[in-house]
């Protein structure tokens, strides 16, 4: 017990900078919803990555931004909440993109944090070597970090480095989760986020910030190894409906195939996935529908 350690790991940053791409990355296998549509966690997403001397447990937060209405409140509320209850934050940043405002207020609301900071420059696949040298230089200069990282999270690069820097923050302790256990979230939760996901890589740009999705029905028949799932998608607009849907159905119908073939992997037995659109008219600012939809 002396030898092993365990920790959580909250991972912050803007909005599509890789978090939880590094996150899946951490763990080896999809647990955290990946897109290339900025603020595409909602939820904190805990997993769990456990080694036989250390267990670390990340939690994925909402990209931080300036809030626009309820779900942006509840998002920014999530980040902060989890500040309290964490051994070492990563701080996230596309490097790539460069370093921008909204990382510098991140970094500045980080100067009176009393735990371990490691800042992540990630995407260093797409980034030049002066990029890479220059973010560090600043971070250095702005004297938050406790290290600093360069990664490529999509390539893998740096990742080994990167659990091993963590594993030295993490305080001595038991281990919290059973050592099969990946993550803390219903498979409902897992189920909605991943048919979430599958819509922000299938529709345009308008639609998906303005997309929740319910788990309505879930249940293993009798007769063979199939789960029945039955999920309705939660849109503000008739016209986003129609988009949706698509021609004929075939929108929905795509959404479905690539939600299905997820889910079928996660849950290791076959599928048969039925979608429903509805609209609800400004439903990120309805507390009631929000709570529903789980962001509690």
């Amino acid at each position: 017990m002396a030898r092993h350690r365990s920790g959580f790991v909250a991972i912050i940053g803007r909005p599509n900078v890789g978090k939880s791409t590094i996150m899946n990355a951490l763990i080896g296998q999809k647990m955290a919803i990946v897109s290339d549509k900025p603020q595409t966690t909602r939820n904190q997403i805990q997993c769990v990555l456990t080694r036989d001397d250390y267990q670390i447990i990340f939690i994925d937060t909402p990209g931080i931004h300036r809030p626009k209405n309820e779900l942006g409140n509840y998002m920014i509320k999530t980040v902060r909440s989890v500040f309290d209850d964490v051994d070492a934050i990563l701080f996230v940043v596309d490097i790539a993109d460069g370093i921008g405002g909204g990382d510098r207020r991140i970094a500045e609301s980080l100067k009176d944090v009393n735990i371990p900071v490691i800042v992540v420059l990630n995407k260093i696949d797409i980034s030049e070597p002066f990029q890479v040298e220059e973010g560090i230089k600043e971070f250095e200069n702005m004297g938050i970090a406790k290290e600093i990282v360069p990664i490529s999270a999509l390539q893998g690069n740096n990742i080994s480095k990167l659990e091993s820097i963590l594993v030295e923050y993490m305080p001595y302790g038991p281990q919290y989760y059973p050592p099969d256990m990946i993550t803390d979230q219903p498979e409902q939760f897992i189920i909605s986020e991943i048919i979430r996901e599958k819509a922000l890589e299938c529709l345009h740009d308008e639609v998906p910030h303005g997309i929740g999705v319910e788990i309505t029905h879930m249940e293993e028949r009798d007769d063979r190894p199939l789960v029945d799932i039955r999920a309705t998608i939660y849109c503000e607009k008739k016209s986003h409906k129609g988009i949706i849907i698509g021609k004929q159905g075939r929108m929905l119908q795509k959404i479905g195939s690539k939600a299905r073939k997820d889910i079928e992997r996660l849950l290791g037995v076959q599928v048969y996935l039925e979608l429903w659109v509805k609209i609800k008219d400004d439903w990120r600012n309805n507390i009631g529908v929000l709570k529903d939809l789980g962001y509690k």
